[in-house]
């Protein structure tokens, strides 16, 4: 790991304007950052540590939407009542990524703000049609994720909240990989404000929403009717772990325990 300078901001204009530096990163939990620097995959001039930021922490639930703040940890999302009380399945997901370090060090913003292919957090956004708050602006989950670690974020762009519509319904399955704990497919359903919506990670390049399942699921909301429903293979990931015909085939049999899951 080469040398790079470390700063600590204590307010968000600071570290937006620290970011500025050329070389610079943030750093939120470091849970994706650190290991990178770490294998010489990242080589950031400084870091930008945005855990100084106590207004960037917490949640709080008003008028059926929780949020969350961007360096609120997964085991307090996990640990929350309201959280339990408003969407069980958000809590259920915060409370199984990773291991317990990682829950008790990751961050929602940083987990979206890296997209990576197999995060659980991506699917919650998306699959309950949430809204990404930034420094400079609000974009819908729909519009968020763009592709392999990609977002729609500019450079310097720092998320600040993430806000959450309680659905009437939602369940999250995933089937993961045992040595990482990623989702080797994992699947977020719901019913709600947003209507009907089906999100899948692990499977594909990027966090997607599975139309064909979500037809179904809005004609009938039940188990059975993802019966007999099938994922097409195209494009999906394929590596020692799974094929990507393994992985379309999980994709509406883990939808349809996450529909039993959210009842």
């Amino acid at each position: 790991m080469q040398a790079f300078q470390y700063q600590s901001p204590a307010s968000l204009a600071a570290a937006a304007a620290a970011l500025k530096a050329e070389g610079a990163k943030l750093l939120a939990g470091g849970q994706s950052l650190l290991p990178s620097m770490k294998l010489g995959l990242a080589a950031p001039g400084s870091l930008v540590d945005l855990g100084g930021l106590g207004d960037l922490q917490g949640v709080s639930v008003q008028g059926g939407t929780v949020r969350v703040g961007a360096m609120t940890r997964h085991a307090d999302v996990a640990a929350n009542a309201d959280v339990e009380r408003a969407i069980p399945a958000l809590a259920h997901l915060a409370g199984n990524i990773g291991d317990r370090q990682v829950r008790n060090r990751g961050t929602i913003g940083g987990s979206l703000a890296n997209n990576d292919p197999a995060a659980c957090y991506p699917a919650a956004v998306l699959g309950l049609g949430a809204t990404v708050h930034t420094d400079r602006r609000t974009i819908a989950a729909d519009d968020f994720f763009k592709g392999l670690y990609e977002t729609a974020l500019a450079d310097g762009e720092i998320i600040t909240a993430v806000s959450f519509p309680a659905p009437a319904k939602a369940g999250w399955i995933k089937f993961k990989q045992p040595a990482s704990r990623f989702s080797l497919v994992g699947v977020f359903v719901s019913k709600g404000p947003q209507g009907v919506r089906v999100a899948v990670t692990g499977a594909g390049p990027c966090v997607f929403r599975a139309a064909a399942l979500e037809a179904r699921l809005a004609a009938n909301w039940s188990a059975a009717a993802l019966a007999g429903a099938s994922v097409s293979a195209d494009g999906l990931n394929s590596d020692l772990h799974g094929s990507a015909e393994y992985r379309a085939a999980l994709i509406p049999v883990l939808a349809a325990r996450a529909v039993t899951a959210a009842g």
